[in-house]
């Protein structure tokens, strides 16, 4: 980040994240987030799906970073989720759809209607993986859910509609704290937006991400997403009121 302003302003959000703490999703599902893990580093599939997307670039703070929190996210809330209720004998099976699904939701980020867009492009790029066709087509579908504020088509297949909602809340959790220490400097990194311009649209910014509260749609989201969100709004809080201190930046 060559922005001094930039920097600065950064390098006060993760200050004040540290303050704030980590989500407590971290804390009490640590198990499950490292298998989640374990699984992920250890997949071929993973692997070939990463080498692809990389050359899809980063857009406005969703690039590689945010993948991969979204998969490994995604992962971890399918364990739970399956400990909870067992709709599949082979959970480990599911996991890896699901970091796939949250590699290849946001390849089409740049453009409008990017769910839709980007689940016709991961269908494309899926077609060439050892996928059987109803699990190309359940990662395919999940990603076209996955926009706030929009219809989501429901699904028959209860594996399938786990998908779905696994891939909306791991991806919504980022509209937590990593919403303010890595997204914000990424879009502005790309628009060079002055300090003043970015505090000035701020507080309705703010109020987008609180609507965000109640729309996760797992019982692991509707537990641990909201903590993310007001730890998120929380930073976002402390950061406005510190906005005098970056005058003329």
């Amino acid at each position: 980040m060559d922005n001094p302003a930039y920097l600065r302003a950064k390098n006060l959000t993760e200050k004040i994240a540290a303050e704030v703490g980590d989500p407590e999703f971290y804390r009490h599902h640590h198990v499950a987030v490292s298998e989640s893990a374990r699984l992920y580093e250890n997949a071929p599939m993973v692997r070939d799906c990463l080498e692809i997307v990389s050359g899809y670039g980063d857009c406005y703070g969703h690039g590689l970073t945010h993948i991969r929190k979204v998969a490994l996210d995604a992962g971890a809330i399918i364990l739970i989720e399956l400990k909870r209720e067992p709709l599949t004998p082979d959970s480990g099976r599911l996991v890896r759809l699901a970091h796939l699904a949250g590699l290849l939701h946001d390849v089409r980020r740049r453009e409008k209607n990017h769910a839709k867009r980007g689940a016709e492009e991961a269908a494309g790029i899926l077609a060439h993986f050892d996928l059987s066709k109803g699990e190309s087509t359940a990662i395919v579908r999940a990603i076209a859910n996955h926009e706030a504020f929009q219809p989501q088509e429901p699904l028959e297949n209860p594996a399938d509609q786990l998908l779905s909602d696994t891939l909306y809340d791991a991806d919504k959790f980022r509209w937590g704290p990593d919403n303010f220490t890595e997204t914000l400097w990424a879009m502005l990194a790309s628009r060079q937006a002055p300090l003043s311009v970015v505090f000035k649209h701020f507080l309705p910014g703010l109020e987008g991400i609180r609507r965000v509260r109640d729309t996760f749609r797992t019982e692991t989201g509707r537990i641990y997403g909201p903590d993310f969100i007001d730890r998120g709004l929380e930073i976002g809080r402390r950061f406005y009121e510190a906005r005098s201190s970056f005058h003329g930046d």
